[in-house]
């Protein structure tokens, strides 16, 4: 009567999600600041000035018609174009708006670029773990393998396990830097080894084999060396990108594909990406929010807090002799549960009202993720939380 993989969907929610809703309910009871919930990647930091001045000015002087109709179906011209000037400023490359495809966000644009390139059942998409849980839903909703491949021991990317997972039926390669939930930017040596595998595995299979950037943390950066814009050193690389964190919207959904002009068949995949965005429903990105983007796109995030946040939590952790990857980037710190248990650990943690998210949905089980991108004074409260919990463990040892 229904589709089965679709009730599944639907009845198998995501932890993450999960967890989310428990803390509502958890702040109902006893009160919101008593609920430590590092559950979602919901940034705290408001959106820069520059976002509610534009929609001031467009409500005041602009007829609703100029804000509120549709717009071609791969977005605004003028949107695609400030985009793309971006872009080149930034990275040097040489752009058009026929390279910008609007999206309602990141989770849109993996699903219209899963779409548009997998072909048969026997696609496999590798991905990296730790990885976003919902890649595997994207993956497999669109119709391909999920192929996941474990990290090395620093959560960088094990080249020689990709190796031994890439096979004539690899589509292609999903990875996420600055990487939720690790934060951890994979170092430019760390992309070569992969870029030289890559363009030694298309030759063999005489085949392109696309790299995906899921990048909706490209802006949120701690550290000198920034990500390796991928489109720079591998020619068959898509690009998701998302303003969700840099300019906290992430209600708002809005974002964009690249597809840069080196794509082998580039004008074929830029129509694959369009009739993919339309057979998923998507007419169009929301028409205020590109126009918002293009006086938006060169505005930078305010990252002092998640920056403050960070230092705590590496500061304190360690000492009390929890291992962590110090996040380079975007707002989460995976954190080693002590007895590699991460979903133990999560279940302890609640004792004092204070919600994590378990490794599990990662791909790596003993291990929790944690948001923190909140208030200062809840990072702080966690401190002596994290010493109690750390104490029960030792004292089963």
């Amino acid at each position: 009567m229904i589709s089965k993989k679709m009730l599944d969907l639907g009845t198998k929610r995501s932890v993450i999600r999960d967890i989310f809703e428990y803390g509502n309910k958890l702040a109902q009871k006893i009160g919101a600041e008593n609920v430590l919930d590092f559950s979602l990647g919901n940034p705290s930091t408001p959106a820069p000035d520059e976002v509610a001045n534009i929609i001031k000015e467009m409500v005041t002087n602009l007829s609703p018609k100029e804000y509120n109709s549709y717009t071609s179906s791969p977005g605004d011209r003028e949107v695609r174009i400030a985009v793309s000037n971006n872009l080149n400023t930034r990275f040097k490359t040489d752009y058009t708006e026929k390279n910008i495809f609007m999206t309602c966000g990141a989770a849109a644009s993996l699903n219209i670029i899963f779409k548009a390139i997998i072909e048969s059942e026997n696609d496999e998409i590798i991905v990296n773990t730790p990885y976003f849980p919902e890649y595997k839903v994207f993956i497999e909703g669109q119709g391909a393998k999920f192929v996941p491949v474990k990290c090395n021991k620093d959560l960088l990317l094990d080249i020689e396990a990709i190796e031994n997972k890439i096979s004539i039926n690899t589509k292609a390669v999903l990875i996420n830097s600055p990487n939720n939930p690790s934060g951890v930017i994979y170092p430019k040596e760390n992309i070569g080894e992969l870029v030289k595998l890559l363009n030694r595995k298309q030759k063999e299979y005489n085949h392109p084999i696309f790299l995906i950037s899921d990048e909706p943390y490209r802006e949120l950066v701690f550290i000198d060396e920034h990500p390796t814009f991928l489109p720079n050193v591998y020619d068959n690389t898509l690009v998701a990108y998302s303003w969700s964190k840099s300019l906290s919207l992430p209600g708002e959904r809005i974002g964009y594909i690249l597809v840069p002009g080196k794509v082998k068949e580039y004008e074929n995949v830029f129509a694959a990406i369009s009739g993919a965005a339309r057979v998923l429903g998507y007419v169009c990105a929301p028409s205020m929010f590109q126009k918002v983007i293009k006086h938006c796109v060169s505005v930078e995030p305010d990252i002092s807090v998640y920056r403050i946040n960070r230092n705590i939590l590496f500061k304190e952790l360690p000492k009390m002799g929890y291992k962590a990857a110090n996040p380079d980037g975007a707002f989460y710190m995976f954190i080693k549960s002590p007895n590699d248990d991460g979903y133990d650990f999560c279940e302890r943690a609640k004792k004092y009202n204070m919600l994590l998210v378990p490794g599990e949905g990662f791909g790596m089980k003993e291990y929790v993720r944690l948001s923190f991108c909140v208030e200062t004074e809840k990072i702080e409260k966690s401190i002596d939380i994290f010493k109690k919990l750390i104490s029960e463990y030792d004292g089963e040892k």
